[in-house]
């Protein structure tokens, strides 16, 4: 025998085998306690930065409600679910037979019964946990349905198919789905444990002749079948009202949503029916308990199988076939409208109705349409697109700053202006280390500002506010920037180690002032933020102590997703200095995807043009959301300097916020507490814009019959001056549209035919959040054949001059970029607006260089040169005299000395001309009016004409001579004519002398 104690033996000396030393098993047990602690620690570090954060911005509400939301569904549907499974399975196993009545198949499975009698407690435990923390998991993530439905709030629309509130399928629906799922779990899991348990003891027999299972199991089997069965009759009663929010393919719409006419005529009847023949199905299970056979429900059920294949699936295909396909448009008709109409509710464009406006010029004037052009938009020329690098290389001021890429267009003073902060660039920084990174270069500083509609001498922008730190047209505000689009990383301030304020003549140092932040006074904080972020310098470094604040979540958008999850952020906030502050403004949105019989949308796709594609900090968020009722609802703000965050009801209606309002008691605020400063600098937002631009592509049709054809949808242009053939972004421009009395600051954008590269409609929106028509949309629809932006782009590009410029540009080793083609109606035609830039290799910043203005009109007579011409100037001035063929103003000629001034006229003289101006005027409006048989355009006409010839006839007898009384001093007969009768033609004057498109499209 082996030796087993020590010595040697014929091979050498032998280890001694024994248990370990008391010392060294207290070693392992403390390892392992320590390493147990440690993870705990790990998984509650994250746990517990979370609640600091959400503390130190003071929307702890928020954490808490969210987690113990959690924590309740994951307790009481784990709970069920393992108490459903385990009862089951103790169930069976009390049921069993006993051993003398098993046979040989069943005496073979005695050593497994045998292993798992000592244990089968433990084991019954065991599994019951195991399902019930995986259910318990899977329900905390319905955490926001639980909270709609708990807390729903009505619309106060009912649907058109079952007459129920929206509310129904927008909060209470997907609760109701939710239960049946969970019940479907439940039933399932517990119907495969029960008879697996049957199977080990006995009750269940495969092989073995004679009864294939014991009363008592087929009892116990039956009941569970038979719960099995009344969800899914419940299934099929709930897939009725599924019906009004089912997603399917339609080729009028393409992805249609809502009942059609083989829903409402086949699928419907055909789900009340299943529900019917589901609950005899159950009710046959249930019996077995005293029948004792499954031979009925067995054949129910192969019945109600059957029958789902038949009705559910044959016969509305039958239906379908025979019955819409051979007159489609017909059948239909009545759902399309239910669907255009809850489109168009649901997406907030139902105000918007496609006003006819010709193409065609209606004044003849050069120098009118010259003059009506300087008040039709105040035209930018400054692209926020483009002139970024031109901010970075004149602004810059240091490598560890920067602009992003696309600026943003606000108001000051009433004017458009293109503002971009002054970023910290971390990669600029001169010497990368953690000091640095995270101590040293904290923030940014200023925000510059140029006004967006003139350049200087050179094509630079003209900057209102510039400079290090910036000085200008502000008053005094705090300039130092902590949170922003840039600012990813976390940054320790507030300790002993002194920030980098700037540099300007000499180095600045700053300690951060504001409460925003953790405190890393703690060691326990300390550590806790050494573990989240994974760094262990943040533990012992010397250069965090007393007051030492981590900032961190610092972007605008981060801050307000985590602060309210329950929102989809905009892709594009943007900065505004109020009340001496820079403050981020975030437009936020609710939304669902329950609104009945609204087409859905993917946000991603309808939000994305020429400036998200590649650029994800202006991309929505929710890319792949898919929904069917938004609002732009909420107004947040994010303090650039401290990071606070504010959310402001905007929309006071809007149910989906009223009810997540109810849900976080005390988070947003009321709409009144947005102080006018802040006001003056709140927008129509560009996602919720793109949003309902793509659905009015097809749904400003509200005719059935002519949606179905498609014969006058609209598709939104590629940009024609970017050549990755991506969409036209919407421009921001204070523009005035037909009938307006005067510019209003407007989200704009154009559409083309479907297939075709004419303008088929211009589209605006009141964006400015002081008007009282906020949020109003202009649909200006096409009548004639109107050029549209890339023809428009395609003849620039053909003009003589416009190759030269570029042959010279690029012989002067420079790339030439074309900016914002603006689109802006102007006396019923279009004028296009184009600044033109050119960058030098050197330079390494676009100059603005040209500027190429085209007037377009569908109405051009051969040979005049005012119609459909495209200009490339110097500037916007010269641009516009030359597309008017009226020239600009010139200075005098030099006289020689002692040559006396000309002879000025008389003021009765200029009277006179002004006079018989007015007059000529006033009867071209009227003829204009005339022959479009706008009676009330007409009468404003006649009433100017007279007006304008007494005038004339008063300046004639105080002048006195003779001249004064002839040149059309009288009216002509044409002149003088009174109005053909028409019904319901007026005399009284109108707004404007120029019709309005509505007005100048009459019926003949």
């Amino acid at each position: 025998m082996p030796d087993r104690g020590g010595g040697t033996g014929p091979s050498g000396p032998r280890i001694r085998v024994g248990r370990p030393s008391r010392r060294a098993r207290t070693l392992l047990m403390t390892l392992g306690v320590l390493a147990v602690l440690g993870m705990a620690f790990v998984m509650f570090a994250g746990f517990w930065t979370d609640w600091l954060w959400f503390r130190s911005v003071q929307y702890s509400s928020v954490f808490t409600t969210t987690l113990w939301t959690k924590i309740g569904l994951f307790l009481v549907f784990g709970l069920l679910m393992g108490l459903a499974v385990g009862l089951n399975i103790w169930l069976a196993y009390r049921l069993r037979p006993p051993l003398s009545a098993m046979s040989l198949e069943q005496q073979s499975l005695d050593r497994y019964r045998m292993g798992l009698a000592p244990f089968k407690k433990w084991v019954l435990l065991a599994i019951t946990a195991l399902i019930g923390l995986i259910a318990g998991a899977s329900a905390s993530g319905q955490w926001r349905t639980w909270l709609m439905w708990v807390n729903g709030v009505q619309f106060g629309e009912k649907d058109p198919q079952f007459q129920l509130d929206v509310a129904f399928y927008a909060f209470d629906l997907p609760w109701y789905r939710f239960l049946l799922a969970f019940g479907f779990a439940a039933a399932v899991l517990s119907l495969i444990a029960a008879a697996l348990t049957h199977y080990l003891y006995g009750g269940l027999r495969i092989t073995s002749p004679g009864a294939r299972a014991t009363a008592a199991a087929t009892g116990h089997l039956s009941v569970l079948l038979g719960v099995f069965v009344s969800l899914k009759a419940v299934a099929y009663w709930l897939d009725r009202y599924g019906l009004a929010v089912k997603s399917s393919d339609f080729k009028a719409t393409g992805n249609w949503t809502g009942l059609r006419y083989v829903d409402a005529n086949a699928y419907l009847p055909a789900k009340t029916i299943l529900f019917c023949i589901a609950v005899i199905c159950a009710v046959l299970f249930f019996a077995t308990l005293w029948r004792r056979t499954w031979q009925l429900p067995v054949i129910g059920f192969g019945l109600m199988v059957l029958s789902a294949i038949l009705i559910g699936g044959l016969y509305p295909a039958i239906v379908q076939k025979f019955q819409v396909q051979p007159n489609e448009q017909a059948k239909e008709a009545p759902y399309i409208q239910k669907n255009i109409d809850a489109t168009r509710k649901a997406y907030a464009i139902d105000a918007a109705k496609a006003e006819d406006y010709s193409g065609k010029s209606t004044v003849k004037a050069k120098d009118q349409l010259r003059a009506d052009a300087d008040t039709a938009a105040s035209y930018r020329l400054i692209d926020p697109n483009v002139v970024s690098p031109t901010f970075q290389q004149l602004e810059q001021k240091r490598k560890y700053y920067q602009f992003p890429l696309t600026l943003d267009v606000d108001r000051y003073s009433g004017k458009d202006t293109v503002v971009g902060l002054r970023e910290l660039n971390i990669k600029g920084i001169p010497k990368r280390n953690w000091i640095n990174d995270h101590f040293t270069y904290t923030h940014g500083y200023g925000a510059i500002m140029a006004t967006g509609t003139q350049t200087d001498a050179n094509g630079s922008p003209v900057f209102t506010e510039q400079g290090l730190p910036t000085t200008g047209m502000l008053p005094k505000y705090e300039q130092r920037v902590y949170y922003g689009e840039k600012t990813d990383q976390y940054s320790i301030v507030g300790g002993p180690q002194k920030e980098l304020d700037y540099e300007d003549n000499g180095e600045k140092t700053t300690s951060y002032q504001g409460d925003s932040g953790v405190s890393l006074s703690s060691a326990f904080n300390r550590a806790a933020y050494a573990v989240a972020f994974s760094e262990p310098q943040i533990l012992y470094s010397g250069a965090i102590g007393e007051g030492s604040r981590i900032l961190y979540n610092r972007t605008p958008k981060e801050r307000v997703e985590a602060v309210a999850p329950w929102l989809t952020i905009d892709g594009d906030a943007y900065p505004a200095v109020v009340d001496g502050r820079i403050q981020w403004i975030v437009d936020a949105y609710t939304t669902t995807n329950g609104y009945p019989y609204a087409s859905r949308t993917t946000l991603g796709e309808s939000t994305a043009d020429a400036l998200t594609v590649g650029n994800q900090q202006r991309a929505v968020v929710a890319q792949q959301n898919q929904v069917n009722y938004i609002r732009n609802s909420v107004k947040a703000t994010v303090d650039a300097y401290d990071g606070t965050v504010h959310l402001y009801q905007w929309d006071t209606q809007d149910p989906v916020l009223k009810t997540w309002m109810k849900a976080f008691p005390g988070t947003v605020k009321e709409r009144s507490a947005i102080k006018p400063e802040l006001l003056a600098h709140l927008r129509y937002p560009q996602d919720m814009f793109k949003v309902q631009r793509e659905l009015l592509t097809r749904y400003h049709v509200q005719d059935p019959a002519q949606f179905y054809s498609g014969s006058d949808a609209w598709q939104v242009p590629d940009d024609p001056t970017n050549k990755d053939g991506n969409a036209v972004p919407p421009y921001y421009l204070s523009i005035k549209l037909p009938g307006d009395p005067a510019q209003k600051f407007s989200l704009t954008t154009t559409f083309t035919p479907n297939g075709r590269p004419n303008l088929g409609a211009f589209m605006a929106v009141d964006a400015d959040a002081n008007s009282k028509d906020y949020g109003r949309i202009r649909l200006l629809s096409v009548t004639e054949d109107v050029p549209g932006p890339e023809q428009v782009q395609n003849k620039l590009n053909s003009l003589p001059q416009v190759a030269t410029f570029v042959r010279d540009m690029k012989g002067a080793d420079s790339d030439i970029i074309y900016g914002n083609l603006l689109t802006v109606p102007l006396d019923g035609g279009f004028l296009y607006v184009e600044p033109v830039y050119a960058q030098g290799r050197n330079a390494q910043y676009p100059l603005l260089k040209k500027v190429a203005v085209s007037y377009v009109d569908a109405d051009q007579p051969k040979g005049d040169t005012t119609k459909d011409t495209t200009v490339f100037e110097d500037n916007l001035t010269a641009s516009l005299n030359a597309v008017f063929g009226v020239r600009g103003a010139e200075p005098p000629a030099p006289q020689p000395p002692g040559t006396k001034p000309p002879t000025q006229p008389t003021t009765n003289d200029a009277a006179l001309k002004q006079a018989i101006a007015d007059a000529q005027k006033a009867f071209d409006d009227g003829e204009a009016a005339l022959q479009k048989q706008d009676w009330a355009a007409y009468g404003k006409a006649q009433q100017d004409l007279q007006e304008a010839l007494q005038r004339a006839a008063d300046a004639g007898a105080k002048l006195q001579a003779p001249a004064a009384g002839t040149g059309g001093a009288k009216p002509t007969p044409q002149a003088s004519a009174s109005p053909p009768s028409a019904p319901g033609a007026s005399a009284s004057p109108s707004p404007s002398a120029t019709p309005s498109p509505s007005a100048g499209q009459g019926s003949g």
